[in-house]
C-alpha cells in the first residue's frame, strides 16, 4: 500500500513538475521575440517629478557613489528630490550621504527593521503629505549605480500611461567571481526571458526589488503595507489584485552588485526563497480565485509565480527519480518524461540549456570569461534546491538579515 502510495505521489510530482517547466519555457520563447519586435519609446519633456527613495542601512562604504551618480542623471535638477533613509544606521551613512548633496531621513526602530518597513515609513513622511508634488516614486538600493537615461525612460513610460515600471537590472561586478558571475547571468536571463517575454504578452512583471518606480496615485491609493522580507513581491501581487500591471522599462538600467561568496549567496537566496514561501500562503490562492472570476490570464501568471520554492524543490525530487526507481520500484516507476514523447523532452531539454546562452548573447551578455564559467552556473542553479528547502521550512521566521555591500565601482566604469 504504501509502495503503491509513493509510486503515485511521485508520478504527479513528474506531471507537475513537466507542465510547470514547460510552460515557463514557452513563455520565455516570447523573451526572444520581443527582441525583434519592440516597439520604440516616444520621447516626451521631462514633465514627471520624482522622489527618489534609497533604504540604507550601515552602507558607508557605497552610499556616497550613488548620491554623486544621481546628481548626474540626464534629467532637470529641480525634476526630482534624493531621499536617503539611514534605517537603524550605526555607522557614517546619514553624514555621508548629507554631505553628498541628499535629503536624509534618520529612522530608528529595532522592532521593525527591514527595508519595507523603512519605505513605508518614508513614503508617510514625504509623500502624504499636503504639500507634496511628486508625481511617482523611484526606488533603489544603496549599492546601486544607475544609469544617466534613468529618469527620462521612467518619464517616457510613465506619459505613455504606465502606473508601475520595473527597469533593468544589471549587474556592477560580473566577474568578480564564479558566484557573482552566475548571479550576473540569472539576472540577465531573467531580464530578457521572463521580464521581456511577460511586457510583450501583456501580462505583468514583476518587481524585483531595486529600479523600480510607483506612480504617487498608486502608493495613496492602495498603500504600500509589504513589509515581509520580499516587499517586492508583495508589493507586486497586492497591484495585481488591485487590477494593476507592472510594465518594463528596458533601457531604464539600474546596475546592482552581487554577493561575492558562496556565503553571502546562499543566505541571501535563503532570505528570498523564505519570502517567497511566505508570500505563497498569503497570496496564491486570492491570486488563483481572483484569476478564475476574472478569466485573467496574468492573474494566474503572477499566481504561479509565487510557487517559485516549491516548484524549485518538486524539480529537484525529479533528480531521485532514477535512484527511487531503481532501489524502491525495482525499475517499474512510471516516468512521465521517458515514457510520454521521450525524444521530445530530449530536445526540450537541450534547447532549455542552450535559451540562456541565447538570451544573453541577443542582449551583447555574453563573452569568453562568461563562457567558462558557464559549467559553474550550472552548480549555481542547483544549490537553489536546499536554499529552497531551508526557505520554506523557515517561510515564518520573518527576521530581516543585511547583506554587506562593499564595492565601489564609478558609474563611468559601467557605461
Amino acid at each position: 500500500m504504501l509502495k503503491d502510495t509513493l509510486h503515485f505521489v511521485f508520478v504527479v510530482l513528474q506531471v507537475l513538475a513537466v507542465v510547470y517547466g514547460l510552460y515557463y519555457f514557452s513563455t520565455s520563447i516570447y523573451g526572444i521575440v520581443e527582441k525583434f519586435n519592440r516597439k520604440p519609446t516616444r520621447n516626451y519633456l521631462p514633465l514627471k517629478r520624482f522622489a527618489v527613495f534609497i533604504p540604507a542601512h550601515n552602507e558607508e562604504r557605497v552610499i556616497g557613489n550613488i548620491v554623486e551618480n544621481l546628481k548626474q542623471l540626464n534629467y532637470p535638477a529641480d525634476g526630482y528630490d534624493v531621499f536617503v533613509i539611514a534605517d537603524n544606521c550605526t555607522d557614517d551613512t546619514a553624514d555621508i550621504a548629507a554631505a553628498g548633496g541628499a535629503n536624509v531621513l534618520v529612522r530608528t526602530n529595532n522592532e521593525k527593521r527591514g527595508k519595507g518597513f523603512a519605505l513605508q515609513w518614508a513614503f508617510k513622511e514625504i509623500l502624504y503629505k499636503k504639500d507634496s508634488d511628486y508625481d511617482a516614486v523611484v526606488i533603489f538600493d544603496a549599492d546601486n549605480l544607475v544609469s544617466k537615461n534613468f529618469l527620462r525612460e521612467m518619464n517616457n513610460k510613465l506619459c505613455e500611461g504606465h502606473k508601475v515600471l520595473q527597469g533593468y537590472i544589471d549587474s556592477k561586478n560580473p566577474e568578480d567571481s564564479w558566484i557573482t558571475c552566475s548571479y550576473s547571468m540569472a539576472f540577465w536571463s531573467s531580464n530578457r526571458l521572463f521580464q521581456c517575454a511577460r511586457e510583450y504578452l501583456g501580462l505583468s512583471c514583476q518587481i524585483g526589488g531595486t529600479g523600480f518606480c510607483v506612480d504617487v496615485d498608486i502608493l495613496k491609493k492602495i498603500g504600500w503595507e509589504a513589509t515581509c522580507l520580499v516587499e517586492d513581491l508583495e508589493f507586486t501581487m497586492k497591484l495585481m489584485l488591485n487590477g494593476i500591471r507592472v510594465g518594463w522599462a528596458h533601457d531604464a538600467v539600474v546596475y546592482d552588485e552581487k554577493p561575492l561568496t558562496m556565503a553571502q549567496s546562499w543566505k541571501q537566496r535563503r532570505r528570498w526563497m523564505q519570502g517567497f514561501a511566505d508570500v505563497c500562503s498569503r497570496y496564491f490562492m486570492k491570486l488563483l480565485v481572483k484569476a478564475v472570476k476574472d478569466r485573467s490570464f496574468a492573474l494566474l501568471d503572477c499566481a504561479l509565480y509565487t510557487l517559485q520554492p516549491y516548484m524549485i524543490i518538486m524539480g529537484g525530487l525529479m533528480f531521485a527519480v532514477p535512484f527511487v526507481n531503481a532501489y524502491v520500484f525495482d525499475n517499474e516507476m512510471f516516468i512521465f518524461t521517458a515514457s510520454v514523447f521521450p525524444n521530445f523532452f530530449k530536445a526540450f531539454g537541450m534547447i532549455q540549456f542552450l535559451l540562456i546562452p541565447a538570451g544573453l548573447l541577443i542582449d551583447k551578455k555574453f563573452s569568453y570569461k562568461l563562457f567558462l564559467y558557464y559549467p559553474t552556473y550550472v552548480l549555481y542553479c542547483l544549490t537553489w534546491i536546499p536554499i529552497s528547502i531551508q526557505g520554506v521550512i523557515m517561510k515564518n521566521n520573518k527576521e530581516w538579515s543585511h547583506t554587506l555591500h562593499t564595492r565601489t565601482v564609478s558609474i563611468h566604469e559601467l557605461e
